[in-house]
């Protein structure tokens, strides 16, 4: 087994490909389950993948996951020749379930480096138990149709290739050629699984390259050229190691070739001569079956991985140009000069640079639709446990935010659909005595709007009953002013205050009073906001606004004294001046100002960090007001420097605890300033 903390490649993309094909499991189980049928397509979508979550585990060696999963292919094998075996749909999708809970669980503590499991014997006695009693049953006689993956690959006739005397009675001698998508990677490494895989049930001659494991760059470069040969002999037929041969992971074509009989000659033909002829009894390949495979590469071409980490150094470096070119073209030593050939090549020099962190950004982006559906298996489960019928329905989850942001936003839509279910969706008794249809109805969507993605998680449940949030306030010491004053939206917020519930008994999915306070601090920490809507009886809307990327914003830069402040400029209402007549103070002495009817709290910026500045006085400075939700605030300073588009940067870690301040950016001129935090702001200082 692989020591953690080694991190090889092979190891990453082991974590990385079996956790993408346990998702795209999952979803598939679950369409079957809402629709209460499975497709020939669903049981090949998830014979592929167990059968290659069996082989690369195998590979790395944790045997107990491959033991895991060779059961379940054994059961999608089954189910795979009898379809109609299927009556059941929701006990396969336990079944199936519990298997991709297994596995999640198992890779999570090989990612972490914790011990794992021998066997999963249970779960292994589980699976074998319902194939049995599958067969008992004596359903699903009737057998499949051929598989739809032998369309896409190419069938060869016989030809004179490997040592077929070899093969012992019974069995058949073949020869394949193997070549993979172009853009895979690891092609040795992959060779090396499907020999692996094909000994359970073959005898392996010899393969070219013969050194895929101790010359990874040149057995790679090779098999990208002229692909893997592999002679072997197994007692399988033609078809079923077709079969085989298609169910791995990003082998683009197959040409296999059985040896004619135990005598002949051993001599290889180029492989354009393993060709079908025109007079080959073996039909060629027809136009839909070329153009499917034609396709299915074209679509794969068009698609390539990269590392993570390459990604984010890339729009580090794109950063460092957005800065590089205003400290150019902002040089102190350049004002005033008359420099229009300078001035032409900045202005180039700028299209240029927006084009290239556009095209980065873009390439950052991810659709949500990842995250969205993993919310089908949360409602799903709840609903089975609370006994309650509850749907979701998803719209918009190709919406696309920065990848940085989503890694971030599964906690907290997951605890605001927990709680939609377990809150806001009624019992079945409750629902009818309501009128209401007696399945409950989930719904996330996701838009663009601007520069912001609005996230909207809504229920058709009973509601939040505002009386019922400020006695429990009240009863809690969190009122700080009389209860008429608190206007619906300040009531319902207050569902995101720690420890704050108004459930009563706690259950396996709320009552503690943490899940919303948890979502609310994530998506202030991604720089969104968050509020509630609610009617009684009806239902409540949570409406999430999140940037789409954190990595470059824009900003207005101000001056306090020699420091910079760069504020969000989604975060300004507007700026103006006033003088000290207008300000008026409130019993215990903050200033304020008195704007269209509204009181708004002055922030002194030079106060608030103990800067030293000589502007001091209301009417020398500038005031900006800035808001965070429905709170705003004046901040004084002593003037604007200008808007532009800054490079978020991390604070050190001496200034982290800094109230206010949630990271900072290199000027043009060289200097630092900090980035402010409005949500910061609004808090007392510490």
């Amino acid at each position: 087994m692989m020591e953690h903390g080694k991190r090889e490649p092979m190891f990453e993309m082991f974590l990385y490909e079996s956790n993408q094909l346990i998702e795209q499991l999952e979803q598939t189980i679950l369409d079957v389950e809402r629709c209460g049928a499975m497709t020939l397509e669903q049981i090949n979508q998830i014979f592929r993948v167990m059968h290659t979550i069996k082989g690369s585990s195998a590979m790395m060696m944790y045997n107990h996951i491959s033991e895991l999963t060779h059961y379940a292919e054994d059961l999608f094998h089954y189910l795979r020749e009898h379809p109609s075996a299927i009556d059941d749909p929701t006990s396969l999708t336990d079944l199936v379930l519990s298997v991709s809970d297994a596995m999640k669980s198992e890779l999570r503590k090989i990612d972490r480096g914790e011990e794992t499991k021998d066997h999963f014997s249970e779960l292994v006695a589980d699976v074998r138990a319902y194939i049995h009693n599958l067969k008992e049953q004596g359903v699903g006689g009737k057998t499949a149709p051929s598989n739809a993956l032998r369309e896409t690959v190419e069938r060869q006739p016989q030809a004179k290739l490997a040592r077929s005397d070899r093969a012992e009675p019974g069995t058949t001698a073949y020869e394949a050629v193997l070549r993979f998508d172009e853009d895979c990677g690891m092609e040795n490494i992959r060779c090396f699984t499907v020999v692996h895989n094909l000994k359970d049930n073959a005898d392996i001659f010899g393969y070219e390259p013969e050194d895929i494991m101790t010359n990874h760059e040149g057995s790679s470069e090779r098999i990208r050229r002229d692909g893997f040969r592999i002679a072997f002999s197994s007692p399988q037929g033609y078809d079923e190691l077709i079969e085989f041969f298609a169910g791995s992971s990003y082998i683009s074509k197959v040409d296999l070739t059985t040896v004619a009989a135990a005598s002949e000659t051993v001599e290889a033909v180029p492989e354009q001569d393993a060709r079908p002829s025109a007079d080959s009894k073996t039909p060629a390949p027809t136009s839909a079956m070329q153009a499917a495979q034609e396709s299915i590469q074209s679509t794969q071409s068009h698609f390539l991985s990269v590392n993570v980490e390459k990604m984010d150094k890339l729009m580090d470096l794109v950063g460092e140009l957005v800065i590089s070119e205003a400290m150019v073209t902002e040089h102190p030593e350049l004002r005033g000069l008359q420099l229009d050939q300078f001035l032409k090549a900045a202005r180039q020099l700028k299209k240029i640079t927006g084009e290239l962190q556009d095209v980065v950004m873009s390439i950052r982006m991810v659709p949500l639709s990842a995250t969205f559906q993993k919310m089908n298996r949360i409602v799903r489960d709840m609903s089975k446990k609370l006994n309650k019928d509850v749907a979701l329905h998803i719209a918009g989850q190709e919406t696309e935010v920065d990848k940085s942001i989503i890694e971030h936003l599964s906690d907290p839509l997951m605890h605001m659909i927990r709680n939609c279910v377990d809150h806001g969706v009624e019992a079945a008794e409750e629902r009818a005595a309501a009128g209401k249809p007696a399945q409950g109805a989930v719904w996330l969507e996701a838009r663009n709007a601007g520069g912001e993605v609005w996230i909207t998680i809504r229920d058709d449940g009973r509601g939040l009953d505002k009386n019922k949030i400020l006695a429990k306030a009240k009863s809690n010491g969190l009122l700080h002013k009389a209860e008429e004053e608190y206007s619906e939206r300040e009531i319902y917020s207050m569902i995101f205050l720690p420890g704050f519930s108004t459930k009563e008994a706690v259950t396996e999915y709320s009552g503690r009073g943490v899940g919303m306070d948890v979502a609310n601090k994530n998506i202030q920490a991604l720089g969104g906001t968050i509020h509630v809507e609610s009617v009684l009886g009806k239902g409540t809307s949570v409406v999430v606004k999140i940037p789409l990327t954190l990595a470059i914003i824009d900003g207005m830069t101000i001056k306090v004294g020699d420091s910079r402040f760069t504020v969000p400029t989604g975060s300004i209402r507007e700026s103006f001046r006033v003088n000290d007549e207008e300000i008026i103070r409130d019993p215990d002495g903050n200033e304020m100002l008195l704007i269209r009817g509204r009181c708004h709290k002055v922030l002194r910026l030079y106060e608030r960090y103990a800067l030293r500045t000589e502007v001091t006085a209301l009417d020398r400075g500038v005031m900006l007001m800035v808001e965070y939700e429905d709170e705003a605030v004046c901040i004084f300073a002593d003037e604007l420097l200008g808007k532009q588009q800054v490079v978020v940067k991390s604070l050190p870690p001496i200034l982290k605890k800094i109230n206010g301040v949630s990271g900072c950016t290199l000027l043009g001129d060289g200097s630092i300033s900090l980035i402010l935090d409005i949500s910061g702001l609004l808090q007392p200082a510490a």
